[in-house]
């Protein structure tokens, strides 16, 4: 087992025409000219064909990805079919959610848990086997191996009060300026606990479109800066909402006698999420919008699309698990 903390040591298999055009044209096997914008037409705008082509386009402006040349982060060509990806993407986020611009009651919704609610934490802190959990893990590693890193895109968009809390927040996400309690590095260190490949996406090919969809979603936001509204309602939003859900982990991986690296990983952020979601609710998102009122409909959209896309990935799993299935694409 890998116990590397760097790099995949392979690229993912393509999941379709979108992908492995990508995946052609990146590693040189195909010309530029290749590049399938036929296959926009009929792709599903949140499958795993399209997501697995953005997601590609996006880690070039992250880590990168073995074997590719770091030239290609700004090929006019490869950027063209990510803004056309994009495109899909972000319209099928807006015909996903509701809208509307009341920010102060979208937050409220966020705190209200309904008494018969079931989401992926609550099962697995009931009724969640070691397997279910560690397939868990599978998942969020694409998002926990860059925790934080997609909110840093929006840090030069925002000024005065906003940017300094924001800041704040991240220099948490961010181990306080201390390696070893960086909040990604925490997550490779419970992999490492669960047995799992802690290696950067060594895991991105068990995967499903549904959370490729959700950091997808925050790359978007983050890259762009008329989105700027969108990425601080869904850092709000998943502030608020990872203390009560980390609570949860902490309470089934305590059942389950897990091991203390992967119980720290939730409990460290008990607390700390706590704090955050009142920064980033008055502070951050307070300011921003006394700043500019006009931001009010985006932050609003930021934040539903952060429900609904972590709400249809939640369901998938479930919907597998308790079909006595596995989550796991392979």
């Amino acid at each position: 087992m890998t116990t590397s903390t760097t790099a995949a040591l392979t690229l993912p298999a393509a999941r379709g025409p979108l992908s492995a055009s990508v995946l052609g044209t990146l590693l040189r096997e195909q010309p530029r000219a290749d590049l399938d914008f036929d296959g926009l037409a009929d792709a599903d705008p949140l499958g795993d064909d399209l997501q697995l082509a953005l997601h590609l386009c996006y880690e070039l402006h992250y880590q990168g990805l073995p074997g590719v040349s770091p030239d290609w982060e700004w090929d006019p060509e490869l950027l063209r079919l990510r803004g056309a990806l994009e495109a899909r993407f972000l319209t099928a986020l807006r015909e996903s959610v509701p809208g509307g611009d009341d920010v102060q009651a979208a937050l409220d919704d966020l705190l209200v848990e309904p008494i018969d609610v079931e989401g992926v934490s609550h099962y697995l802190r009931d009724h969640g086997d070691w397997t279910q959990v560690r397939e868990y893990f599978t998942h969020r590693s694409i998002y926990h191996h860059k925790e934080a890193d997609p909110h840093a895109w929006v840090i030069p968009r925002l000024r005065g009060r906003a940017k300094a809390a924001l800041v704040a927040v991240e220099f948490d996400e961010f181990g306080g300026g201390r390696a070893e309690l960086v909040h990604a590095r925490l997550y490779a260190d419970l992999l490492r606990a669960a047995g799992l490949p802690d290696g950067y996406l060594a895991l991105i090919d068990q995967v499903p479109g549904a959370m490729l969809a959700v950091v997808n979603m925050m790359s978007l936001f983050g890259l762009h800066r008329s989105l700027r509204g969108a990425l601080c309602g869904h850092f709000a939003a998943a502030e608020i909402t990872t203390a009560p859900s980390a609570q949860r982990m902490d309470q089934a991986l305590r059942r389950l006698d897990a091991p203390e690296a992967c119980r720290f990983f939730y409990t460290e952020h008990i607390e700390a999420d706590a704090v955050h979601e009142q920064v980033m609710r008055h502070d951050v998102l307070g300011d921003l919008l006394e700043q500019e009122p006009e931001l009010a409909a985006d932050v609003v959209f930021g934040i539903q699309a952060t429900e609904f896309l972590e709400g249809r990935f939640g369901e998938q799993l479930l919907r597998r698990w308790k079909a006595g299935k596995s989550s796991l694409r392979t």
